[in-house]
């Protein structure tokens, strides 16, 4: 399989495969593709199902598999941003922001990694969720605004807004703490809890988390009154 990702910001990325290569998908992915492009829609098990589902993923996947010659597939961005490929193999495993997957080669497996709940009302109240991805192949996923890289060495740390970390590599450690002092959790603006990454690994951080660009453009709608 071969890709290309382009355009900004709402970026695409565009897969040519060889005769009998499979791509798996979610739900509504994809954007276009040529005419012998199989799609078969399948849930893989009630384990990976219910895995998925947790994750923040549809319980039923897409394949499309190129038949009869080479063929070409395209997933879109849902939201202003970027797509990231990453290779995930063993000891590559990759832990994402719920619903970042966009598509992937066959092979790749999605479930939950982390899943920590923060109390009703917080986080639509769901919890605070991280998918991750493993197996062995290439994985599509979505970033919300601009991306910034880092590696951390181990032991080393980085604390984030919670929303701004949009994935990671699986050898970082991660844990949900709470932002210290009830003034500065009613009067700072900042929200009561941070996302710290302990590394070794590095770590992808986004400019836009959705839920921000929810929140600030809110009162530009109408209330529905």
């Amino acid at each position: 399989m071969k890709y290309s990702i382009e355009g900004a910001p709402l970026p695409v990325v565009i897969c040519d495969l060889d005769a009998g290569e499979t791509m798996i998908t979610e739900k509504g992915a994809m954007s276009w593709m040529t005419p012998n492009m199989k799609m078969e829609t399948v849930g893989g098990g009630a384990g990976k199902m219910i895995g998925r589902m947790f994750s923040g993923e549809a319980m039923f996947q897409n394949r499309y598999t190129a038949e009869g010659g080479p063929g070409q597939i395209a997933y879109a961005s849902s939201f202003p941003g970027s797509i990231l490929a990453f290779e995930v193999g063993t000891g590559k495993e990759i832990i994402a922001q719920k619903s970042a997957f966009l598509a992937s080669t066959d092979g790749v497996t999605l479930s939950v990694a982390f899943q920590k709940k923060l109390g009703s009302g917080l986080f639509g109240g769901e919890g605070f969720i991280m998918q991750k991805l493993s197996g062995s192949g290439i994985a599509f996923v979505e970033i919300d605004g601009h991306v910034k890289e880092y590696e951390l060495a181990a032991g080393q740390s980085m604390v984030i807004d919670t929303g701004y970390l949009a994935a990671m590599e699986g050898t970082c450690r991660m844990e949900i703490t709470s932002v210290k002092g009830l003034k500065n959790k009613l009067l700072g603006g900042e929200g009561f809890f941070n996302t710290v990454v302990t590394g070794p690994g590095r770590i992808y951080l986004q400019s836009m988390p959705i839920n921000q660009m929810a929140d600030v453009l809110r009162p530009f709608f109408p209330s529905g009154n």
